[in-house]
């Protein structure tokens, strides 16, 4: 989507979120800036929405362009950032479009169960024998830890979460075509993992099947030799996320599980009922009826995050695959959601300009 900035003749400006990346306060010193809650306490959506309005404000009176309309994308966080920006700084932004944002991902109000359900109907759809094997997987991890004992138990919770991590993502960015967003992927990844699963020369053994799925997600580029399970880094930049924000194993969950576990990692309480206080979220349709207009809410089906979205349009969607730069190969559906969008942005600027004029 951002390639079409040539065509509304448009200045294109990607604002790093404070935290991320260079944008370290405290002399941008990490160890500084993450070192406790205080120093923590700056670093929240509110702060960062701030930032935007003020550089674009700044930046449009250096420019000598305070007439020109703004509109911000964005997807994922970023997409809900972009929403957010237009329901908070409408004098700004003339409007948004905000991809697969989960923005009514939050405490009493959507499902904490829908991620997983939606990741479980994608593996689902690869085929029914996909879906049995990963399913009963967990429990072959756990008992395999159990009758090893020692340190096997604490390999199990690696190889969980490094299993938990590719289904997760692979649903994420099943994209339509190749892709290297987060790690190199074919096109459909979630089809070529269960088509690895059900892979007649494996046999029963589920443990080589989980493996042949997973090597997709970790090594699809066939460049990794070994896999470190207990490898902890942080490649994509997202170690600020923790403080930010079923064929899985069943669980109940509790909230005060996850007011706990902010607790221990962060030493602060959370609020789990300020940001659609702050933002809007119980009702939302009425909401953004009064005095949310002008957004494009895109979500893909096939996206775990798209049960917290607001409106849910192609089946086939992935995370954010709207703002993705367009190919040769890409769907039909895919390119009219794209032509859709200009032309509601377009309509956007021409009626900015009319009312300019009066």
């Amino acid at each position: 989507m951002f390639e079409t900035a040539p065509h509304f003749n448009a200045l294109l400006v990607f604002i790093e979120h404070r935290y991320y990346g260079k944008s370290m306060p405290f002399g941008g010193k990490k160890e500084v800036a993450y070192s406790n809650a205080s120093m923590l306490g700056y670093l929240s959506s509110t702060q960062a929405l701030a930032d935007y309005a003020t550089l674009i404000t700044d930046l449009k009176k250096n420019l000598t362009a305070e007439h020109s309309p703004v509109v911000v994308f964005g997807g994922s966080y970023g997409g809900m950032l972009a929403a957010w920006f237009r329901l908070k700084y409408p004098h700004i932004a003339i409007g948004a479009l905000s991809s697969s944002a989960p923005i009514l991902d939050f405490f009493n109000v959507t499902s904490p169960y829908i991620f997983n359900d939606i990741i479980t109907r994608d593996f689902r759809s690869g085929s029914k024998n996909c879906y049995k094997v990963i399913k009963r997987s967990w429990q072959k991890i756990e008992d395999t830890a159990k009758q090893q004992g020692g340190l096997e138990i604490l390999r199990k919770s690696f190889r969980l979460c490094w299993l938990e991590t590719a289904l997760v993502y692979a649903a994420m960015t099943d994209y339509p075509t190749p892709s290297n967003f987060l790690t190199p992927l074919p096109a459909y990844p979630v089809k070529q993992m269960c088509k690895a699963i059900d892979e007649p020369s494996k046999g029963d053994d589920d443990f080589a099947k989980l493996y042949g799925a997973a090597n997709i997600y970790y090594n699809y580029s066939g460049g990794v030799s070994c896999f470190d399970l207990m490898d902890d880094s942080d490649p994509h930049g997202l170690s600020g996320w923790g403080w930010q924000t079923s064929i899985f194993p069943a669980y109940k969950y509790n909230y005060n599980d996850t007011i706990g576990s902010c607790a221990s990692d962060s030493s602060v309480v959370s609020r789990p009922t300020w940001i659609p206080t702050e933002f809007g979220g119980h009702d939302i349709r009425r909401t953004l009826r009064r005095f949310g207009s002008n957004i494009i809410f895109f979500n893909g089906f096939r996206d775990p995050w798209s049960g917290g979205g607001v409106l849910i349009v192609p089946k086939k969607g992935a995370h954010h695959v709207d703002l993705r730069y367009s190919t040769s190969e890409d769907p039909k559906w895919l390119q009219d959601v794209r032509k859709k969008e200009i032309k509601i942005i377009s309509g956007w600027i021409s009626q900015y300009y009319r009312d300019l004029a009066k």
